[in-house]
């Protein structure tokens, strides 16, 4: 007895003094904890919207005040042009506009019923719903309200509108997401191993003492993967139209263009992996769990960003998914133009040419 209780004794020690062990074991449950737990919510808060006002009535006024007091919302505007609607929607900077009709509070106190238009950004079907039934919350309370105050029952309807998606197909924020998720961890899957396979089977020496530059020796790794990767897009694009019935309503040659900057930041940033590591399973392991965490969470299909606190926020735009889903959304659903997405796409190209000098600023010439 008095040498198990030695050797458990021992085990304590080497656990408590190895830094890794204890980060594993405590560290890793208290950050999923609290991402998972209170960074990561399926809830909608603070979301941006609009409101065109044509009656600007003692009724209306009641609803926008009601919108503006409440957390779900964010009140971006309110105006008295349809045109503005479109002009925000293209700019992504709302999620939903609320129509009022001239003579509102008229048609609602006389007859007992008037009508409200809203219209949503029906790509992410999720949080259009959301949106919809929130405001909706928002009027029956506004309703009860009215009825107390003036003993007769009042009957708002909504007319709902949903564009760029009218059916509410899961399928136009499933496959851009997917489209991001699969590209980028595909790719850097790839060439993570692409290097470290050299050293392991001891043909990197060869290299190493070749005249090739290492500029070279990365590129020449890269470039298959590009071609098998550019393959692999072409499948995906083909499922996404012919098999989920899902249209390209933009132009076909940018989501190529945008894509294929994405696949060369993901090849990037796998023959980095690849260049600090020593073994083909290190690389594997940091590529699934360094890059499918962060895409998963930090992306914007899955979890809205928005609603994430503020560091965390920040944190995402390092992530390359996020800023590839965003312009996937704005070609390939709303059928926008390289104006829409050019911010997008240069913060991309940027990541690109970053990840490609570090990665060649990385290559170890020695083996030693």
């Amino acid at each position: 007895m008095k040498q198990l209780l030695a050797f458990i004794h021992k085990e304590f020690l080497h656990v408590f003094r190895d830094p890794k062990t204890m980060l594993l074991l405590f560290g890793l449950p208290i950050a999923q904890i609290l991402l998972f737990g209170f960074a990561l919510s399926n809830e909608i808060n603070h979301s941006k919207i609009i409101v065109v006002d044509y009656a600007r009535d003692a009724s209306t006024r009641s609803i926008i005040e009601k919108v503006r007091a409440s957390e779900n919302f964010d009140l971006y505007g309110v105006f008295n042009d349809h045109q503005q609607i479109e002009e925000t929607f293209k700019r992504g900077e709302t999620k939903m506009a609320i129509v009022f009709p001239t003579n509102f509070n008229q048609d609602l106190i006389h007859s007992g019923y008037a009508e409200i238009q809203l219209i949503t950004d029906a790509s992410d079907p999720n949080t259009a719903t959301t949106l919809v039934n929130y405001f909706n919350m928002l009027l029956l309370d506004y309703q009860r309200e009215l009825i107390e105050v003036q003993e007769m029952p009042f009957n708002i309807n909504l007319s709902l509108r949903n564009i760029y998606n009218p059916e509410l197909e899961g399928t136009t924020n499933f496959v851009p997401g997917v489209m991001a998720l699969v590209l980028l961890l595909v790719c850097v899957l790839m060439t993570s191993v692409a290097i470290v396979k050299e050293k392991e089977l001891g043909t990197m020496e060869i290299l190493l003492v070749s005249p090739f530059h290492p500029f070279m020796v990365i590129i020449s790794k890269v470039i298959p993967y590009l071609f098998l990767s550019i393959v692999n897009l072409i499948v995906i694009l083909a499922l996404s139209v012919f098999v989920l019935k899902l249209e390209i309503a933009g132009s076909l040659i940018l989501l190529f263009g945008v894509s294929i900057l994405l696949i060369l930041a993901a090849l990037s940033l796998g023959i980095l992996i690849s260049n600090v590591t020593n073994n083909q399973q290190t690389a594997m392991l940091i590529s699934l769990m360094g890059m499918l965490l962060p895409t998963l969470m930090f992306t914007g299909f899955m979890f809205p960003i928005e609603n994430m606190p503020r560091f965390l926020q920040v944190i995402s735009n390092i992530v390359p998914s996020r800023w590839y889903y965003i312009i996937v959304k704005n070609v390939m659903i709303k059928g926008l133009g390289f104006e829409s997405i050019w911010k997008e796409s240069l913060i991309l190209a940027g990541m690109t040419v970053f990840l490609l000098l570090v990665s060649i600023k990385k290559f170890k010439i020695r083996l030693a």
